[in-house]
């Protein structure tokens, strides 16, 4: 087992809101305690949860909108709210291991302290669709996995690995000591034109105001930048990474 020993939340129950993110939980391995649908709903997409949740025999409640407000803390529920098991975190082996069965290179993405639950869930969102094999987050000054993570990510959570790290510093040197090449965003680095990613990867994508940490900075291999023509001098955190995630997957999958 890596010395990056992966841990689950500390909370016994956590709540997923929004249908594609609940669908896809009752889709997934994930231990599901309840599922709330708020009275009066109705269609193809509440039936189909519905239908799901009958199928893993889940007790389906029907519950006042208010009721599904306070489970969701207010948020856009679309009248429908999965009490469920947190998600587990995983190892770095872990990560290793989804890249092995697909028989790829490695690609991990590492978040030097994103904050934003949102542009976590962006990350995640894309880091599925580019065929990422796990993203690694730090304990401390990040936001983790939630409620709010689960439905900007659209449901990918269910699909992409996360490590969450006591140390990034010391996780990328083991990332090195296993043959990947360590990758950070910067201002000033290589155009991402002219990235050479013909090696097993971790994207490190920094603070959405500070960009990396000094520590974390000093032990990337190579700064890679995006080169903006427009008056604002700068991306979104999720934008930037979607951006260059997919540059590393149109290398890796060129058209035939």
């Amino acid at each position: 087992m890596s010395k990056n020993q992966g841990k689950q939340n500390h909370s016994n129950e956590e709540f997923i809101i929004g249908r594609h993110p609940v669908k896809e939980a009752l889709n997934s391995n994930r231990e599901v305690n309840k599922l709330f649908v708020q009275e009066g709903q109705s269609g193809r997409a509440i039936d189909q949860i519905i239908g799901l949740a009958n199928m893993k025999k889940i007790v389906v409640s029907y519950a006042p909108k208010s009721k599904l407000d306070t489970l969701s803390d207010h948020q856009n529920h679309q009248g429908v709210v999965l009490s469920s098991s947190p998600v587990t975190y995983a190892s770095i082996d872990e990560l290793f291991e989804v890249a092995e069965k697909r028989e790829e290179r490695p690609f991990f993405v590492m978040l030097d302290g994103i904050e934003d639950p949102h542009n976590l869930g962006s990350i995640i969102r894309t880091a599925d669709a580019a065929g990422v094999h796990g993203v690694i987050i730090p304990n401390r000054r990040s936001a983790s996995v939630t409620s709010t993570v689960s439905k900007a990510s659209a449901g990918a959570i269910e699909h992409v690995k996360v490590a969450r790290v006591t140390n990034l510093s010391q996780t990328i040197q083991e990332l090195k000591d296993r043959g990947l090449w360590v990758f950070g965003t910067d201002m000033n680095g290589t155009d991402y034109r002219r990235w050479n990613t013909d090696s097993p990867i971790c994207l490190v994508i920094g603070n959405e105001g500070k960009g990396m940490s000094r520590l974390v900075k000093e032990n990337i291999d190579e700064l890679i930048t995006i080169p903006m023509g427009g008056n604002i001098q700068s991306l979104n955190a999720s934008v930037a990474a979607s951006i260059l995630m997919f540059e590393v997957y149109r290398d890796w999958h060129p058209l035939s």
